[in-house]
């Protein structure tokens, strides 16, 4: 949540859902969504000599500041590294003419999110002659090497 107030909702008061407001740390990475989702790295806090956050480009450049109540300043999400199936049945969805597959992205963090992988029947195809093409070479490579 942006933790942004919901007029819309006055009986819920400032934030709306569970989610904890985002405040950043020094060195932390933090879009600013003032800034068009300019991405820069915490350099100081609010009441510690600042009265707004400050931030730097990761690569160096001018400072700019963000309000002390970090209301423009959202976290950057760790960048997923790849993904595996999970332990699930595959489902196709004959309205939809497309099939879904439950996989876990792992992110850079070590983290790691569920998800669907939704194929077309092109993709289906595809995926199919792909995992077939590799399953032969595993069948010919001799047991415990690529």
């Amino acid at each position: 949540m942006s933790g942004r107030p919901t007029p819309h909702l006055p009986s819920q008061g400032a934030e709306l859902g569970t989610t904890a407001p985002f405040l950043p740390q020094l060195g932390d990475l933090a879009t600013d969504t003032s800034r068009n989702g300019r991405v820069g790295i915490v350099v100081a806090l609010p009441g510690e000599g600042a009265a707004t956050y400050h931030l730097r480009p990761p690569g160096g450049g001018p400072e700019w500041s963000a309000p002390a109540d970090a209301s423009t300043l959202e976290p950057v999400p760790a960048r997923p590294t790849h993904a595996t199936l999970l332990v699930t049945d595959a489902v196709y969805d004959p309205c939809a003419n497309q099939g879904s597959v439950a996989i876990v992205v792992h992110h850079e963090d070590g983290g790691r999110s569920e998800a669907a992988l939704i194929l077309t029947p092109t993709d289906l195809e595809r995926l199919h002659a792909q995992t077939g093409r590799m399953l032969g070479e595993s069948e010919r490579s001799p047991s415990g090497t690529p």
